[in-house]
């Protein structure tokens, strides 16, 4: 008996991925699977490639990617129209999403230099006959695998960052967007054909796991937490240095002295934008006792508004057609142990789409609590004050981003969220400040991109020293005398032996 094809679900058909829109069942593309020898052929090549590449230096580098931007700006409708076919993402959303990328391949081509190329560095007086230097090498061929939820903005997150530092990049995107990501390849390679510095891989999680163990010089992944499990794991087999940004649930506190209107539109867009589907969506709001009612009411109010459906909705289809028992699962044991729906409930849930929920009252060992939903789902529960609503949203094992709303106490709440990142009066808005460092602590993940630290992921940091003079302290040296020792001695007593 032949299995039926669930729109969305990725399909292998003779040696070759099928990719269709979860919302209608249209194609968006075929691209043949990647066995794991074609995988290692394709990181062979990246190797070359990224020689020359690297050899180009910062400015060449830099003209080029600027020229890819600008593909990518001019062409920004074409693609937002092939993310809204294969993941179903509203072409609104879908522009959202190119356009914070296209951010960040601007500032990572402008700031490579600055923050990776060759400097000078500051010796002590102990090793004053020296000159120090730092740069920051590229490690050669950088492996990318992709997400489904942001297939523009995640996977260029790591592969701009990792061009600009010289680094060629095999991106294995998402076998439920494999033609955005071959999408971004073709557009990169029209302004760099004469090498195949991009190069794209397909296939399910086998390809992925042949990337790991292909001998990249450092793997980049945007994935759940058990899959990252699953990457580390593989690439510890080469010791093959990672990167990963793993799952979120993401909680926002809601003080008692917010802008409650403020709060309420950020809380709809943090939670329900792109269906839910976001690793730094909110999930949890902890709203202290004051003003629990007023915000879930604005809330609901707002949520209620929003429209869902295939063409011109605020909200699309659940692009990964399991992620529907998920959600369904997590609203049905919200409201099985006492919880209450002020919006949606299970009705919501009617694949391939899912209508704004928000759930109240919700215990907090609930799997809506603690597991990541991925769906346009909420839960409001109501706090004493912040120091509860900390405790509660810390005690999680996730730890990616955060939201705080109030006034005088925000910005101290913020720093108290164990979190690699939080918005204070805003949701999401670190993700796309370029100048940030994006990444999470605990089961969300380590290491970082965007910013500054992003650059840096991408490049081998090299130490260089070089004797300038005659050693005035020679110490690394069987030619030195006891009077040296001697002298060392008192030079150290003088300038290390007081207290501050």
């Amino acid at each position: 008996m032949t299995a039926v094809h669930v729109p969305g679900a990725p399909l292998i058909d003779d040696g070759v991925l099928v990719s269709t829109s979860p919302a209608t069942g249209a194609e968006a593309g075929r691209f043949r699977v990647a066995t794991p020898a074609a995988v290692a052929a394709a990181v062979e090549r990246a190797g070359a490639a990224g020689q020359w590449w690297a050899g180009l230096g910062f400015s060449a580098r830099r003209e080029r990617l600027l020229r890819w931007r600008a593909l990518l700006a001019q062409r920004i409708e074409q693609l937002a129209e092939l993310v809204h076919l294969e993941g179903g993402k509203p072409v609104g959303d879908a522009v959202v999403e190119i356009v914070t990328a296209i951010e960040h391949i601007d500032w990572a081509a402008r700031n490579a230099r600055r923050v990776l190329g060759p400097r000078r560095v500051r010796s002590r007086l102990i090793l004053a006959e020296f000159s120090g230097h730092l740069e920051y090498q590229p490690y050669g061929v950088v492996g990318v695998i992709g997400p489904w939820n942001y297939p523009v903005f995640t996977p260029i997150g790591s592969t701009a960052y990792a061009l600009a530092a010289g680094n060629a990049v095999v991106l294995k995107p998402s076998e439920y967007t494999p033609a955005v990501g071959q999408w971004l390849v073709d557009t990169f390679a029209e302004v760099v054909p004469e090498q195949p510095v991009l190069t794209a891989v397909h296939g399910l999680g086998d390809v992925g796991a042949a990337l790991c163990r292909s001998g990249v010089g450092k793997l980049a992944f945007t994935g759940s937490t058990a899959t990252a499990r699953a990457v580390m794991a593989a690439c510890a087999e080469t010791l093959t240095p990672v990167l990963l940004e793993a799952g979120g649930k993401d909680a926002m506190i809601v003080d008692s002295d917010a802008d409650l209107d403020a709060a309420a539109e950020a809380c709809v867009w943090g939670a329900l934008t792109n269906a839910g589907q976001t690793c730094i969506g909110i999930e949890r709001v902890y709203a202290v006792e004051p003003v629990f009612d007023a915000f879930v009411e604005k809330v609901v109010a707002r949520a209620g508004r929003l429209t869902v459906g295939p063409d011109g909705a605020d909200i699309g289809p659940i692009t990964m057609p399991a992620q529907v028992d998920v959600i369904r699962r997590h609203i049905d044991d919200a409201l099985a142990r006492g919880g209450r729906a002020v919006l949606g409930g299970a009705d919501a849930v009617q694949a391939p789409y899912v209508r704004p929920t928000v759930l109240i009252d919700v215990p907090e060992d609930s799997a809506a609590v603690r597991e990541e939903t991925f769906g346009p789902t909420l839960t409001i529960n109501r706090v004493r004050d912040a120091d509860e609503a900390v405790t509660r949203a810390n005690a999680l094992p996730y730890g990616l981003g955060g939201s705080v709303f109030g006034r005088r106490r925000a910005v101290g709440i913020a720093r108290r969220l164990r979190s690699g990142m939080a918005s204070v009066n805003s949701t999401l808005t670190f993700a796309g400040m370029s100048t940030l460092p994006f990444g999470g602590v605990g089961d969300s993940g380590f290491g970082r991109i965007h910013g500054e630290d992003g650059l840096r992921e991408f490049g081998r940091a090299k130490a260089i020293t070089r004797r300038r003079a005659r050693s005035l302290l020679p110490s690394m040296t069987f030619e030195r005398t006891p009077s040296d020792v001697a002298r060392l001695v008192k030079v150290v007593k003088m300038m290390y032996g007081r207290g501050a």
